[in-house]
């Protein structure tokens, strides 16, 4: 049986080679899939899991996607993740490689849905960085899965930057926290391409800012070293935020997609794409973010 999956798999990949290649990345974070205090119909619960409706309504956006990756931010311990996996499938879209980054926040994490296998998948939950004195981890981790394409690997790094939530007076909104994030992440995929020039990967997820901000500028560059460059992304009806914060009736651009110098030729388009299905506002108070990357042929031997 092994020996047929892997000769069903060998010509899938030869059938592949022969046409070139599409794959589809997502990132999306999807608002408290765990417990968490809420407000509901009936005032306000604590440690109240995410509503039905709400993920109806995201599974109906998971749905219409057609993600090839996804990752996920604020998603809850591993039984959440068996649950969407499980009810999406009922559904009939089926990602059967789930992956759940266990970092040092125990009710919030970043997790990835396949629909196909990775070469690796490694988190990294030991990242820390200065912080007034002492040494504070990045809360949430950051997650590298490569994945083999029929021009070659290439590499998704996703993270969940630290929240804009003030927890301390010296640091307001958390943006040295943020920064500090970001450098440690950075740093850590440089050190895995220390040569983002010739390196293909992606840098997807929620930064907690927008892109004129530090902690997405640490990303872009190192010194001389350009390490990335921002997609430029718009719904369909040609606006830019991604997340939108009841509270104060407040609209930001905090979820964005980067691509590495090499990468940089196979997005569709030059740009990445807001989806803004009628579900995403009952869903989630962002919404995903989306690429869609060409792979052409692989040039023979002249």
């Amino acid at each position: 049986m092994k020996t047929a999956v892997r000769l069903l798999f060998g010509l899938c990949f030869a059938v592949l080679a022969a046409r070139g290649e599409t794959l589809v990345v997502a990132t999306y974070n999807i608002e408290n899939y765990n417990l968490s205090d809420r407000m509901t119909a009936d005032g306000y619960e604590k440690a109240y899991p995410k509503p039905e409706t709400e993920k109806t309504a995201l599974r109906a956006v998971i749905r219409a996607l057609h993600a090839d990756i996804l990752m996920l931010e604020e998603m809850g311990p591993q039984p959440y993740l068996d649950e969407l996996r499980r009810d999406l499938a009922r559904e009939g879209i089926d990602y059967p490689y789930v992956f759940l980054l266990d970092g040092p926040d125990p009710d919030r994490h970043v997790a990835l849905l396949s629909k196909r296998p990775w070469k690796s998948a490694t988190p990294h939950v030991d990242l820390d960085f200065p912080y007034f004195g002492g040494r504070e981890k990045v809360r949430r981790g950051v997650l590298e899965a490569t994945f083999a394409t029929v021009d070659g690997e290439i590499t998704v790094w996703a993270l969940h930057l630290k929240s804009r939530f003030t927890e301390r007076a010296d640091d307001m909104f958390s943006a040295r926290a943020r920064a500090g994030e970001a450098t440690a992440i950075r740093n850590a995929i440089l050190k895995k391409f220390p040569v983002p020039a010739t390196a293909r990967f992606l840098i997807v997820g929620d930064f907690n800012e927008g892109t004129a901000g530090k902690p997405v500028q640490y990303f872009l560059r190192r010194g001389a070293t350009d390490a990335a460059f921002v997609l430029p992304a718009v719904d369909a009806h040609g606006e830019v935020w991604t997340e939108f914060y009841a509270k104060e009736q407040v609209y930001s651009a905090l979820d964005h997609i980067l691509v590495s110098p090499a990468l940089r030729a196979a997005v569709r388009g030059g740009r990445a794409r807001i989806f803004d299905s009628p579900e995403t506002a009952a869903a989630s108070d962002h919404r995903p973010v989306v690429v869609t990357l060409d792979f052409p042929v692989p040039a023979g031997p002249n």
